[in-house]
Parts: C-alpha cells; structure tokens; sequence
C-alpha cells in the first residue's frame, strides 16, 4: 500500500480542482477557502504526513480562512450600496423619461430602455411628456415617481 501513500497528495488536488469548478459555479467564496484547505492537504501529504494530519491542516487552514478572509473578500467583490441592489430595488432613484402624461392615477416612463407604468407619487401632480423624474418605489409593475432632485453632478440621464 505504498503507492496509496505516495499518492494521497493527488487524491488532496483532484479535491481542490472540484472544490474550485464549484466554486465558479457558485461565486460564494466557501468552495474558494475549502479549495485552499484541501491544497494545504495535499502539503502535508506530500511532505509525507499522516492522513489524520492531512485532514487537521486543510480543515484548520479552510476554517480560518472561512472566518477571517471570506468576509474581507466579499466586502471587496461585493460593495455594499445601489451597485448591490436587483431587481425592483435596483431601479428606485433612477431617473425616468416620461413618455405619456404621469398622474397620481396612471402614465408611462421610459426606465432603463424600457416602458414602464408608471403614476406620481403626489396626488395631483401631473408630467408632461419629456420631463425627467425620480423612481421613487416600485409598485407591482408600475414605477411611482415623483420630480428628480435639483441638477447636480450625481444627476443620471435615463437609460
């Protein structure tokens, strides 16, 4: 069973090569930490550890960096913010071109490069086709808007 022992540090890297192609898949930085611990595995195996001490270094080296560096590197990928926000939520604060009059009772806006649904946010008041206003929350399918706030350099064009 020599052999077996001389190749337990492969059996650490096929490990790692399928801890990593699940991570590509998920791009949830656990696979990514488990990838690394089962490298470190294969450290250990290599220098001609025992198995029990294989097993202790990857899961001790994927445990710290689950804890320690997984957190760093989400904040990093991730930012927190509008740049997170899908969806509906995504679109709140954008700004959006009427394109048929906007009442407190019904219109439409092109948001996005899309035509949206959209009524005002303050019954009464009424845009005209062409102005710009702000997406102030997502009613079902339909955007309520209200005027977007003063010209400013954060100002957006509507897409």
């Amino acid at each position: 069973m020599d052999w077996l022992r001389d190749t337990q540090w492969l059996w650490w890297v096929g490990a790692a090569l399928l801890l990593g192609l699940i991570e590509v898949a998920s791009l949830d930085m656990v696979f990514a930490m488990l990838t690394v611990g089962a490298l470190a595995g294969a450290v250990v195996a290599f220098a001609g550890g025992s198995l029990t001490a294989q097993v202790l270094v990857a899961t001790a080296v994927a445990g710290l960096l689950l804890v320690l560096v997984r957190p760093i590197a989400l904040r990093r990928l991730r930012p927190a913010g509008p740049a997170q926000r899908t969806n509906t939520a995504a679109q709140i604060g954008r700004p959006a071109e009427v394109l048929r009059q906007v009442t407190d009772r019904g219109g439409l806006v092109k948001l996005t490069g899309e035509e949206w649904s959209a009524r005002s946010d303050v019954p009464g008041r009424v845009f005209e086709p062409g102005s710009i206003v702000r997406v102030v929350r997502i009613d079902g399918a339909t955007a309520v808007v209200d005027a977007p706030p003063t010209a400013g350099p954060e100002a957006e064009e509507p897409h």
